[in-house]
């Protein structure tokens, strides 16, 4: 489903100079947008418990919504009403078509907590084909017959400059995500969409293999859940003070002992951190030999 033609500046035209109207609505009464209900976005969980955290002040900020109720801005307001059964819910009321809706959907989820960079890019190609459209048209009016998909390279830049203008991103970021939808596997496309990883992370791994993106989408996670529980035992480590740790050197002599026999049980990863450091777990650490036994260098 494709959108009408829209202003060129982001602000709909039937928002500017009106304020709309305050009602209180049942959480059944509202609904996504179509676009995003075609996207398949959600809210995350740790916005969800961002807001349960504030114990019910978060809904004294009223959502928008259109005339249909359709919502504009409180995604995440609207879900945890919907599972804390909440009757009613104060909403201001925008009189917007489906196209200016989705506009300012857009310009208000381009905030730091809002919907990221990739999921504004899908919402904003949905004006793609009324842009296609009106380029072609200008080609005619200039006397340029062309088919609508042999736009010109200039056209065709000029179109992904206005929906980047949209999504506030750049065009190149637009250009990656058209690519990524054709190229990228499901697990990819999960976790752009949960904004686990970035545009150009997902745009580097697209070209690879079906299996070699799986694998690196894996292998991120794996990375990122290791890097935090290093954090996590760090700062527990420095708050009870630290415990004697073997240098460099005898703990090298004793990885080359232990490697022989039980290398093949223990898990290497390399971390994306800074610094230069090595970090053992208390479970080889305790299962390597003894210094005395090490071999000498």
């Amino acid at each position: 489903m494709d959108v009408d033609i829209v202003p060129d500046c982001c602000i709909p035209r039937q928002t500017q100079g009106y304020e709309g109207r305050l009602v209180t609505r049942h959480p059944d009464e509202l609904h996504p947008h179509p676009a995003y209900i075609r996207h398949q976005l959600t809210v995350s969980a740790s916005k969800l418990s961002a807001l349960l955290a504030q114990d019910g002040i978060a809904f004294q900020e009223p959502l928008a919504i259109t005339r249909d109720g359709t919502i504009i801005d409180g995604y995440a307001r609207w879900e945890l009403a919907r599972r804390q059964h909440r009757r009613m819910l104060p909403c201001i009321e925008h009189d917007l078509t489906t196209g200016d809706a989705l506009l300012w959907l857009l310009r208000m989820h381009c905030r730091r907590d809002g919907i990221n960079d990739f999921c504004r890019i899908l919402l904003a190609l949905e004006f793609e084909s009324s842009y296609r459209e009106r380029a072609l048209l200008n080609q005619r009016i200039g006397g340029k017959e062309k088919a609508l998909s042999n736009l010109t390279k200039a056209d065709r830049v000029e179109v992904r400059r206005e929906i980047a203008a949209i999504a506030q991103v750049s065009v190149g970021n637009v250009t990656k995500v058209k690519q990524l939808m054709v190229t990228a596997q499901a697990e990819l496309l999960q976790a752009l969409s949960s904004g686990e990883i970035s545009i150009h992370w997902a745009w580097k791994c697209s070209s690879e293999s079906p299996e070699s993106q799986r694998s690196a989408v894996r292998r991120y996670r794996q990375e990122k859940g290791v890097n935090k529980a290093i954090r996590d035992l760090m700062s527990r480590h420095e708050r009870r003070g630290r415990s004697p740790a073997p240098d460099l050197r005898s703990l090298a002599r004793r990885l080359l002992l232990f490697e022989a026999d039980n290398g093949h049980s223990v898990n290497v990863l390399v971390l994306g951190c800074p610094g230069k450091a090595v970090f053992v777990t208390e479970e080889l650490l305790m299962d390597l030999p003894p210094y005395q036994e090490a071999l000498p260098i």
